[in-house]
């Protein structure tokens, strides 16, 4: 898998001021959007109270609930108060259901835009607090706090909805954070098909890579955060209609 960035990436930026954000009340339609993968909506008023955690393989996931013709779109390091929204838009207006991979302090700033992910009936993916690519060069204590911290920002940031799966940042994974994802019940996933729309090499380059590369497995690597996406946004509306086109349906990695 390649990697994105170098060092602690460009989220090293605004932990600090992230972290200070307060998290938005829980609203029912979150808890209504993914019924029966984390349990009953509580009453109103009431705090939220996390479902018993099932364990999940330990092994990195590419297959698609759909099938050999299956194609999971997975969307990270939001979200983003500009393009999440827009990914977004796009996505329902193909009736494309996606995994976002989101950052801790991204989705504790912007816990609003959790809740619509959630709400859309996408899934949650913790992708660590700080978006560390070196984590697997890192002490076991540390890259726990980065993956159970994140698991709780974004929990939280949903109003109670738990990340499903767990992506290493820029596939930093080791035998260490598999184990701990998966017992926390959040399968480890990984990518067959990067499109490098973080590089911004143009809406058509970005399409190409899927076109050319989508028979390398179903797994689709796009971002909705970490700068301009506007080039991401113009190449799904070209992508979405051309896999369903070539007979391919969308879903999402198993567990």
């Amino acid at each position: 898998m390649a990697r994105h960035g170098a060092g602690r990436g460009w989220y090293g930026k605004v932990v600090g001021a992230a972290l200070g954000v307060t998290i938005l009340a829980t609203g029912a339609s979150v808890w209504t959007a993914q019924a029966g993968a984390v349990g009953s909506a509580p009453a109103a008023g009431a705090p939220a109270k996390p479902a018993a955690v099932k364990p999940v393989d330990v092994t990195i996931v590419h297959a698609s609930d759909k099938g050999p013709r299956g194609v999971n779109i997975t969307i990270d390091d939001g979200p983003d108060p500009q393009w999440t929204p827009q990914v977004l838009d796009v996505l329902a207006q193909y009736g494309v259901k996606a995994t976002f991979c989101m950052v801790g302090t991204q989705a504790q700033a912007h816990p609003d835009l959790v809740k619509k992910v959630v709400a859309a009936g996408h899934r949650l993916c913790d992708h660590s607090v700080s978006h560390d690519t070196t984590m697997d060069k890192q002490s076991e204590t540390y890259q726990s706090q980065q993956i159970l911290d994140a698991e709780r920002m974004i929990t939280e940031a949903s109003g109670g909805v738990r990340p499903m799966y767990y992506r290493a940042p820029g596939g930093a994974f080791t035998p260490y954070s598999r184990k701990l994802a998966a017992s926390h019940g959040m399968r480890p996933l990984g990518w067959n098909v990067d499109t490098k729309d973080f590089e911004r090499p143009g809406t058509a380059a970005i399409v190409t890579t899927v076109q050319q590369e989508i028979a390398n497995g179903p797994t689709l690597l796009f971002h909705d955060a970490g700068g301009d996406r506007s080039q991401t946004v113009a190449a799904l509306r070209q992508v979405l209609p051309w896999l369903k086109e070539q007979g391919y349906s969308f879903g999402f990695p198993v567990r």
